[in-house]
């Protein structure tokens, strides 16, 4: 029966295969198998059915097998079949088998000789066969026929590469004796896949239809055209036997009888026929597929380490169980909480490395947006210095003030304190906005139950709404109370007495007083309005400085390019482009000189709104402003001191502004961060970690909250049903013996006398050329004489002896082939 240690894996293989079937592509392996390639009528049916010795398969002139047919033999006590689609149906009839196999191929590829590449899997349990796996595809055809369509010869072409074309299929190719092996369209295709013929066995049938005086004596003894696995002849029933309904098994013993008594093979025939051939099949197939399983078994465990922790989790949800329903919504919620805090805290397992979110965008609008937002306010040194005079004026009245009146300055202090509330709610709506994001993220993974997920997020959100409005009243009661008492004694406030000794010159906001030539900001940013003609848009590291803005050819910082003064700048927005992906900004000299070179304004442009941001409010703390309107500018600039002495007063006024505003906006910078931390984003972790829970329960519907949702359902039972299918495959490796061998290849042919004959043929014939270029696949580059190109020059040799110009098999661009140079 042939390597009968080896045997018992082919069903190891075929138990893989069904556990593997259940999960899909996703878990596919090209698991090894031995593909029947050959023409119409070749006899690849009449092959497979002498292995089963009973007829199954369909019959007929023309196109019969139109979709591929993966045949699994097992060596069984009892006689039947098994469809892959008819589980658990036991078909003992096997002209009931032959039946559906043509009704099944019927419902996908109808009654009028159309094709299909889905397959139809088949499993025969028979005393009378070896363990093996076949695919018998369709044969090979140039001209459709019923409602084929006219590209019929590539679809069936296509179809064979599917399987041929993996490096672990065994290349079964099947070639009438009665026709010029030089056309076989069957060999063809497997060197087109297989040039060094390793996976590749031959088979010669109709031996018995050649004309009398000939044989294929040199062919079956591996000396015309060899294979490196050789060739088996194989003698078949012939029509007339059909009809006549012979047995197999009386056809078999003509077989042998044939080869026995027949001259030519004779002396070969104890390596002829099929149960020869089915037990190289045999043999080769398991030498294969015990290569093959280690990179199974590791492939497979990959697999099974990546759903463990899943399969585990859906394993302990129970839909039917209440209190499994109840202990997963605990867990839940305690996860929502967990993840929540990492989010805020910074303390996550997995480090976002794209874009910034959670408590680092918190961070960002505590330190930079807001920052940036007083800065705004403080910037308009016209508006605030008219203000003054109008509020010093009014005061006076009709009269001439001779002393600096300081109901004015407690009039601007308030209004300057009261434009504080503006920033300082926006302040608090982009944190509110970045914990519902967060919320959002965190509750994201609560998606398989969508009853849970929808009231969860209405109670964070209506929570965190709660608390934004707490937050908000409690800052506005921080500013009126800052209203309500303007406090001259500060030790921090300079008084009217140095008021007046204060340079006008030193009126930079003390919020934004930093030592001389610090540097700010640090970054890439992109020159982009730099003509083609001069180089185009480059990139920079640019250092911003509180005097100077740099840039240097890169991070180094040793070949500087340029150094800009910061004095006169303006900031200005510049509209982002329709195609660009970059946010620009500007900056120019209110002077109107160039910038830089011949340029009157330098565009630098950023990757993201939060560089942007970032960078603005860098060069907001180096005292460059944002442009104002040219209307503003007109009507601030229309009313001139015209006064001596009330332009001392402004000018008092003003340093008295200026000290205690920079104690306001050091403490509201202060206040607001605490104030936000504590009322909204320790509140709604506290609320999440304590109280979400309560109100879920306090719901009344606990049980329909843990409903699944048909995706969710669907998804944990294909996560538990291929685990389950991995496990058992590895279970099924697991149970191969040691103690099991295989059959090492046989050696390269020689074929060093081919090479000399192949080579005259290419000098002497330009027929021969042509039948390289179009006939066959390029030739295996020669290593040496014996080398395993030999078959390819075989072909060429034998081809060209025959002088005749092949017929090749029409092809376009076939799948990807594994390992052909």
């Amino acid at each position: 029966m042939g390597n009968r240690g080896m045997e018992d894996l082919i069903p190891l293989v075929n138990r893989l295969q069904e556990a593997l079937g259940t999960v899909g592509q996703s878990c596919s392996l090209h698991l090894p198998q031995i593909a029947v390639v050959g023409g119409q009528s070749a006899g690849k049916s009449s092959v497979l059915e002498n292995f089963v010795g009973r007829d199954f398969l369909p019959r007929g002139s023309g196109i019969v097998t139109r979709r591929p047919l993966i045949l699994q033999l097992l060596n069984s006590s009892a006689e039947y079949g098994e469809f892959f689609h008819c589980k658990g149906r036991k078909f003992t009839d096997f002209g009931d088998i032959r039946r559906e196999i043509e009704s099944e191929t019927r419902r996908l590829t109808g009654s009028n000789k159309g094709i299909s590449p889905v397959p139809i899997t088949l499993k025969i349990y028979s005393p009378h066969v070896l363990n093996l796996t076949l695919v018998d595809l369709p044969g090979i055809t140039k001209v459709p026929v019923g409602d084929q369509p006219a590209d019929i010869e590539y679809q069936i072409r296509d179809i064979i590469m599917q399987y041929i074309c993996k490096e672990n299929c065994l290349i079964l190719a099947v070639t009438p004796a009665n026709t010029d092996l030089a056309n076989s369209d069957a060999l063809k295709l497997a060197k087109d896949v297989d040039p060094q013929g390793q996976r590749t066995i031959g088979v010669i049938t109709k031996l018995d239809l050649m004309d009398k005086g000939t044989d294929a004596k040199e062919i079956l003894e591996n000396r015309l055209l060899p294979l490196r696995r050789g060739y088996i002849g194989i003698v078949n029933r012939s029509q007339k036997d059909i009809d006549g309904n012979k047995d197999i098994m009386a056809a078999l013993e003509s077989e042998r009888d044939f080869f026995l008594f027949h001259p030519a093979y004779k002396h070969i025939a104890e390596r002829m026929g099929t149960p020869y051939l089915q037990r190289i099949l045999n043999q080769q197939l398991t030498n294969h597929i015990r290569e093959a399983l280690p990179a199974f078994r590791s492939h497979l465990q990959s697999q099974l380490l990546a759903l463990n922790k899943k399969a585990e989790e859906y394993r302990k949800f129970s839909p039917d169980d209440a209190s499994r329903r109840t202990k997963t919504l605990l867990q839940l919620v305690q996860r929502l909480a967990v993840d929540f805090e990492k989010l805020i805290e910074g303390s996550g397992d997995k480090v976002d490395t794209v874009t910034l979110s959670g408590g680092a965008r918190i961070n960002q609008i505590f330190h930079e947006r807001f920052p940036s937002e007083l800065v705004k306010i403080e910037s308009d040194e016209r508006k605030l210095r008219q203000e003054i005079n109008y509020a010093i004026r009014n005061i006076h009245g009709v009269r001439t003030g001779l002393f600096t009146p300081d109901m004015a300055f407690e009039a601007i202090v308030k209004k300057q304190i009261t434009s504080l509330k503006g920033p300082c709610i926006k302040f608090i709506d982009m944190v509110s906005q970045e914990l519902i994001t967060t919320v959002y993220q965190c509750i994201s993974k609560l998606s398989a139950f969508p009853q849970l997920r929808e009231e969860t997020e209405r109670i964070i959100i209506t929570e965190i709404r709660e608390q934004e409005n707490k937050c908000r009243e409690q800052v506005l009661l921080l500013i009126d109370i800052q209203l309500a008492y303007i406090n001259t004694k500060h030790e921090d406030f300079i008084g009217f007495t140095n008021s007046q000794q204060v340079n006008s010159q030193s009126n930079m906001n003390s919020s934004v007083q930093i030592a001389r030539n610090q540097v700010i900001q640090k970054g890439w940013l992109t020159i982009s309005n730099i003509g083609i003609m001069k180089g185009g848009a480059k990139e920079f590291w640019f250092i911003l400085s509180t005097e100077s803005l740099s840039w240097y050819k890169d991070g180094e910082e040793k070949e500087k390019k340029y150094m800009l003064p910061l004095d006169n700048l303006k900031l200005r927005d510049v509209e982002k482009g329709f195609m660009s992906s970059k946010f620009v900004f500007a900056i120019f000299n209110t002077e109107l000189r160039n910038v830089y070179k011949d340029y009157k304004c330098l565009e630098l442009a950023c990757n993201s709104q939060e560089e942007l941001d970032s960078w603005k409010a860098s060069l907001l703390r180096a005292g460059v402003y944002p442009e104002r309107d040219a209307a503003e500018e007109q009507e601030s600039g229309a009313q001139s001191f015209t006064d001596p002495q009330l332009e001392r007063q402004v000018e008092t006024i003003r340093n008295l502004v200026d000290s205690y505003m920079s104690i306001i906006y050091k403490t509201v910078r202060d206040l607001m961060p605490k104030t936000i931390m504590h009322l909204m984003i320790n509140s709604v972790k506290e609320f999440i970690s304590s109280e979400l829970l309560a109100q879920l329960y306090a719901l009344g519907e606990s049980s329909a909250l843990m409903d699944e949702s048909p995706e969710q359902k669907q998804h944990r039972e294909e996560v538990l049903r291929k685990h389950s299918a991995l496990k058992e495959a590895l279970t099924v490796i697991g149970e191969i013996s040691s103690s099991t061998f295989t059959t090492p290849l046989p050696p390269p042919v020689d074929s060093s006398w081919i090479q000399h004959q192949s080579s005259t043929q290419r000098k002497n014939s330009a027929t021969a050329g042509r039948l390289v270029i179009r006939g066959h696949a390029p030739p295996v580059p020669r290593v040496n004489p014996s080398g395993p190109n030999s078959s390819s020059d075989g072909l060429q040799q034998l081809t060209g002896q025959h002088n005749r110009v092949t017929t090749s098999v029409p092809r376009r661009q076939p799948p990807a082939i594994p390992g052909v140079k």
